[in-house]
């Protein structure tokens, strides 16, 4: 059964344009247990993601990905030489995973997150929530078809 996600990048770093000409990356980096448990325990091949821009203006979803790998075990967690490097990460016993990612689709526009709370059919999605900073979550299935109805309409003009 198709699971939904939401994963938060900041563009400067990986962008959906970046997705977009690589068509295929791994999703490093993770440092949040709860999120390193989704990608680690839940997320199937095949899952389809909300692409989601963080820390720009506006933040927002920016396209559809899709995982095309099941979790395993981070390996820049073993490499000092990496900004994601933790010392009691080891290839016996990783504390860290990640998922491969595809590209699906960029958006016209960003749909902003100020956007997004302004539809009722979105009430109870996590990112829209007060506080919500998780950086890969669960999307109901609903508010995926929502959003993916939206992204082909033309959108309010909004920042976030």
């Amino acid at each position: 059964m198709t699971q939904y996600w939401l994963m938060k990048t900041e563009p400067d770093v990986f962008s959906i344009d970046t997705l977009k000409t690589k068509k295929v990356t791994h999703w490093e980096g993770v440092r949040n247990y709860q999120a390193r448990n989704y990608m680690r325990d839940s997320m199937r091949k095949g899952d389809k993601v909300l692409f989601y821009h963080s820390n720009t203006d506006p933040i927002g979803i920016a396209g559809l990905a899709e995982i095309i790998k099941e979790g395993y075990p981070d390996h820049f967690s073993w490499d000092p030489k990496s900004n994601y490097f933790d010392p009691k990460s080891t290839p016996e016993s990783p504390r860290w995973h990640m998922v491969d990612v595809g590209f699906v689709k960029k958006f016209k526009q960003v749909i902003s997150l100020a956007e997004l709370k302004t539809y009722p059919e979105l009430d109870g999605m996590v990112v829209t929530q007060t506080g919500s900073r998780l950086s890969v979550q669960p999307v109901e299935k609903r508010h995926y078809e929502f959003i993916v109805a939206l992204s082909e309409r033309s959108t309010k003009q909004s920042k976030s």
